[in-house]
């Protein structure tokens, strides 16, 4: 009985989380979608442009899915086709490590822009950095590729182990397990530890400079905000999902709290597009969010410009 209400309360917070993250998620990706179409078509495809796109579309495809898996946690089970589950477990990883790879680029393009101005400045293309994001999202390809061909034609379908129905990308063999937990692992560190290592360097290199610099004390704090927002999006939406993986790897199998882990990566979907608003200059936002943003004044050059 404890366990059956326990099981309740998280299928209730999940919705929540779902329906929570889907409605702030939507219309603000959508919000960054329009104001960097905007500056693109002004100030032509920057690299921080580029990469807040490509961010953008990688929220947008998570966002896409999480009705599904609002469906999946009401219903306590898949309820849809049975190819669906591979579709949605395909852009469900995508959306996530792609999201990682480009917040870690668009940190390191940051401290690039502000610790080597005139350098960074040569090699600031935007045909560079399309050349950058392609090859980010072959990466994210090239390890989901194993992945896909260890679903051995059942679409990461199993039956629930209470006989109701059936679950979506939860259950594995041990055919599956001997895939997918060291490329769990290897996602783990490639895909996220190794990205995070870089936002964390780039981010403390990026507020030291910042705090030596001549700006005014209210732009310095502003710049150092925003730098240290991204950095703390990064640990928490995507720390708990990675660290399943090896816990999961050391272990030997899929830890239980694996779903669980999966709600504060969809939070990314609405905090991602806060902070790449407030790297966006007050006086280029349209509409609603100018005025929303126009209190906090202009940041940093050096920090907005790459």
């Amino acid at each position: 009985m404890e366990s059956e209400q326990g099981r309740a309360a998280v299928d209730i917070i999940s919705l929540a989380v779902y329906s929570f993250t889907f409605l702030l998620g939507l219309p603000s990706n959508l919000l960054v979608l329009a104001v960097y179409l905007r500056k693109a078509r002004k100030r032509g495809a920057t690299p921080c442009v580029v990469y807040a796109l490509n961010l953008c579309v990688a929220n947008l495809a998570l966002v896409a899915w999480l009705p599904v898996m609002a469906l999946e946690t009401a219903a306590r089970g898949w309820a849809l086709p049975l190819p669906v589950c591979l579709a949605y477990s395909f852009f469900l990883v995508a959306s996530l490590y792609g999201s990682c790879l480009f917040l870690a680029v668009t940190a390191v393009g940051r401290y690039l822009g502000a610790a080597y101005p005139i350098s960074y400045k040569l090699y600031r293309s935007g045909r560079l950095s399309c050349g950058v994001s392609a090859g980010l999202w072959a990466l994210v390809l090239l390890h989901l590729g194993p992945g896909l061909a260890a679903e051995g034609g059942a679409y990461f379908t199993h039956p629930a182990p209470l006989g109701n129905g059936s679950t979506c990308f939860q259950d594995f063999t041990a055919e599956q397990h001997r895939v997918l937990l060291p490329l769990r692992l290897e996602m783990a560190l490639l895909l996220f530890l190794l990205p995070l290592a870089a936002t964390a360097f780039c981010t403390l290199r990026c507020v030291a400079l910042v705090r030596r610099s001549c700006l005014p004390a209210g732009r310095k704090r502003r710049a150092a905000a925003v730098a240290c927002a991204t950095l703390a999006v990064f640990v928490v939406c995507y720390g708990p999902y990675n660290a399943s993986h090896v816990v999961g790897f050391v272990a030997g199998g899929t830890v239980g709290w694996r779903k669980e882990a999966m709600l504060t990566s969809a939070c990314n979907v609405f905090l991602e597009p806060a902070v790449m608003l407030l790297l966006s200059p007050p006086n280029r936002l349209p509409g609603l969010a100018g005025r929303l943003c126009g209190r906090a004044g202009h940041g940093k050059t050096v920090t907005n410009r790459h």
